[in-house]
């Protein structure tokens, strides 16, 4: 059968007309949010970083400056790249700051009220052409989306954590997401020198669907008196070759965000295998909420860490 070129679609990696991202705006400027930036501004792309909290900016590019240390002495880097990159990142509390990115990427808390407040204030600040992405884990891109004013520019780009280290971004198309933003979008990616899988806008899509759940179980079997901490991580380390026990990834994690992406999973799909655990309720409900508040499952005062339970 003869094929009409001048109508055959073009392969998808060929796209002519996809937009070309040459800068990047950041909002969040915590764990993700701040790896998010590091990534790009080595790529060589200029970064608006933002922030409601100063001090969390200064905190930022600290981290980024430590990080970059880090591949300097590793050789994967030099100093003056450390340099330029550093160079090209911009800090802000302001909105306006946005106004000649091409893609502003948001990495701010997982909840769903927050992101989308922000996408409120972040819309009008935006040129026409500019993209959306979120870092969301788990929550709709698709009802993300719907708050903005251009949803077929609006795409999920969930990056792993640490993001300098992690080589995967899941790549989640909303029902609207065009297909140039998706060219685009996937060009960034490998721009940043990460993996991508495509993943459909299904509540946690692929990694967290498999994972999260996981350390829920896992969570359960210590509520359940299965076995205790130690047995429990020791078990999936030396038995499954993880690197880190379920129970130690969740602190790392953190129990906040692994409750939020339960609760999305079993609100999105109405099925009582993703019933958050309850000792995970309890622990969140506590302000143990892992590494990152000095006490989760381990409690982080003592060094090695001693489990809490």
């Amino acid at each position: 059968m003869n094929v009409d070129v001048k109508t055959a679609p073009a392969p998808a990696d060929v796209l002519l007309d996809s937009p070309v991202i040459a800068s990047v705006g950041v909002i969040g400027a915590g764990q993700m949010g701040n790896g998010i930036a590091h990534v790009c501004a080595v790529a060589g792309l200029p970064v608006v970083m933002l922030d409601a909290k100063p001090e969390a900016l200064d905190k930022a590019i600290a981290t980024i400056s430590r990080n970059l240390d880090r591949q300097v002495h590793k050789n994967l880097i030099s100093a003056e790249d450390k340099a330029a990159a550093l160079a090209r990142i911009t800090a802000s509390g302001d909105y306006a700051a946005f106004d000649d990115c091409d893609i502003v990427i948001e990495a701010a808390t997982e909840r769903e009220e927050v992101k989308k407040a922000i996408f409120l204030q972040l819309v009008p600040h935006l040129k026409p052409s500019a993209m959306v992405a979120s870092n969301t884990s788990s929550i709709s891109i698709t009802r993300l989306a719907a708050v903005t004013d251009r949803p077929e520019k609006f795409i999920g780009m969930h990056f792993m954590n640490p993001v300098p280290v992690m080589k995967l971004v899941e790549i989640i198309r909303g029902i609207a997401t065009d297909e140039p933003t998706f060219q685009a979008v996937m060009a960034l990616a490998h721009r940043l020198g990460k993996t991508t899988a495509v993943a459909e806008d299904f509540p946690a899509f692929i990694v967290n669907r498999i994972l999260v759940p996981m350390i829920n179980e896992a969570v359960y079997a210590l509520y359940e008196g299965v076995g205790h901490v130690n047995s429990i991580d020791s078990g999936m380390k030396l038995g499954t070759n993880h690197p880190m026990g379920p129970l130690e990834l969740a602190d790392f994690i953190g129990l906040d965000t692994c409750l939020s992406i339960m609760q999305v999973l079993y609100d999105g799909l109405s099925d009582s295998k993703y019933r958050p655990c309850p000792l995970l309720v309890k622990y969140v409900e506590a302000g143990w909420l892992g590494r990152k508040t000095g006490r989760g499952f381990y409690d982080y005062s003592q060094h090695p860490p001693r489990p809490t339970r």
